[in-house]
């Protein structure tokens, strides 16, 4: 195979271990840096609101105050949701050898396939350190963009629930776009044609966290904002997305059919500061698998992304660097400096 899965690598060890390359230090270990007892309660919002100026408002203090929030009434069915993660859950459950069929080759560019590494892994002393997770990457939206050999063809709905999801993910990025561009005091359509226009890609990340003998070690994803321009998320129902706020790690509420939104690295850049990326990072279960649907909304690799003229000035002047989406995700995934 070539690559040691999450899944694969701990079925050997004795119960209430894990290899040390999952054991991360003590300023990351959850079980230290958690607080418990408290859920954070990141802003709800009712989507179908029909005051479009509240939810302008809601929508950009959200974005300008914590980065996170979670939106409801949002017009995907339920039903759709529970289709996408059904055919996920049920590729994760087959044989190893099935999922290899779908690896995600090592010398390529591209982040499809299934997989296990993805950032630029550190070392501690003599220890490359590792998140307790493996994923699977699908391009699912615009057509000009899917690669069909990296989706799985069993179970065999995968295709049509993970295209019906796309179908019903759109209003909600038309509508989230516009509300964000409007928040920011510019054309409704602004931000939409700064980020790609039609040929911003939606790239679907399935993240499987197998059960953890040692949870208070362990993360599944460790710190990071995330790369795109806007992610959206739906998880199981197991805890697992937490959230830096005062420099203290929450537990982030679930809320059934909710979407997570994240605000991304690209709408801070393009909105010159005024919209932040959140940080935030994944911790894992002892007894249960966990496991999220993310979507990153990002522009073309070949697309310059960099603060939008109208948000600058003399006064405002540019807080981050122009470049290519491509050059940017190129330095971030291998901790170049920006």
């Amino acid at each position: 195979m070539g690559v040691e899965r999450v899944e694969v690598v701990i079925a050997p060890k004795p119960e209430g271990t894990i290899p040390d390359e999952f054991i991360r230090s003590e300023n990351e270990q959850p079980g230290i840096t958690t607080v418990h007892g408290k859920v954070l309660e990141v802003p709800t919002i009712d989507f179908s609101d029909p005051d479009e100026q509240k939810l302008i408002r809601q929508i950009a203090e959200a974005s300008r105050n914590w980065g996170m929030y979670q939106i409801v009434n949002h017009d995907i069915p339920s039903e759709a949701i529970r289709n996408l993660q059904a055919v996920g859950n049920e590729f994760f459950e087959l044989p190893q050898e099935e999922k290899e069929a779908y690896a995600k080759p090592l010398d390529s560019d591209s982040m499809e396939g299934y997989g296990t590494k993805l950032f630029k892994e550190f070392s501690d002393g003599n220890v490359t350190k590792k998140g307790w997770v493996d994923h699977m990457f699908n391009k699912i939206w615009p057509p000009s963009v899917i690669n069909y050999r990296f989706w799985p063809k069993n179970p065999p709905s995968y295709r049509e629930a993970n295209e019906e999801y796309a179908k019903h993910m759109h209003k909600v990025v038309e509508k989230l776009f516009r509300l964000l561009s409007l928040g920011l005091g510019l054309e409704g359509q602004e931000l939409k044609k700064a980020s790609g226009g039609d040929d911003l890609i939606y790239l679907l990340k399935i993240n499987y966290y197998p059960p953890c003998p040692r949870p208070d070690l362990a993360l599944g994803v460790v710190a990071h904002t995330d790369m795109s321009i806007v992610t959206i998320l739906v998880p199981n129902d197991v805890q697992g997305l937490q959230a830096s706020r005062d420099g203290h790690w929450y537990d982030v509420r679930y809320i059934p059919n909710a979407l997570v939104i994240h605000i991304g690295d690209q709408m801070e850049i393009m909105s010159n500061g005024k919209y932040k990326s959140v940080l935030h990072r994944t911790t894992v279960n002892k007894d249960k698998t966990r496991i999220s649907w993310p979507v990153f909304l990002e522009p073309p690799a070949d697309h310059v992304i960099g603060p939008l003229p109208q948000l600058v000035s003399q006064e405002n002047p540019p807080k981050y660097k122009t470049k290519t989406y491509g050059e940017y995700v190129y330095c971030k995934l291998n901790k170049i400096p920006q």
